[in-house]
């Protein structure tokens, strides 16, 4: 029984799997943290908005447009993207979902 274990795990990758998951969480956070720490204050310098650039908005009436919270949203999904992309390809991960000819 613990051998058909073992046997599924090496053939399914389980273990590079959760490898990448965890690896993923830790890029994740460290690339939130230079976007929120470096990027966004320096932006929002250049936008005017040098307190915090998330809580930067325009009202409308009564309503709040959160304009600076999801400019800060975007730039992290953009660094991140960044990040995975060059990742994969400096690591020459792309190369092993293609069938062997």
């Amino acid at each position: 029984m613990v051998h058909d274990f073992i046997d599924f795990i090496r053939k399914q990758g389980v273990v590079g799997l959760a490898v990448g998951f965890i690896l993923g969480g830790a890029i994740s956070k460290l690339v939130s943290a230079i976007v929120t720490d470096l990027i966004n204050p320096l932006l929002g310098v250049f936008l005017g908005k040098a307190g915090e650039l998330k809580s930067a908005y325009l009202a409308i009436g009564p309503a709040k447009i959160m304009w600076g919270d999801f400019l800060a949203v975007l730039i992290d999904f953009l660094v991140i993207a960044f990040v995975v992309y060059f990742g994969v390809k400096v690591l020459g991960l792309d190369k092993l979902d293609k069938p062997k000819q």
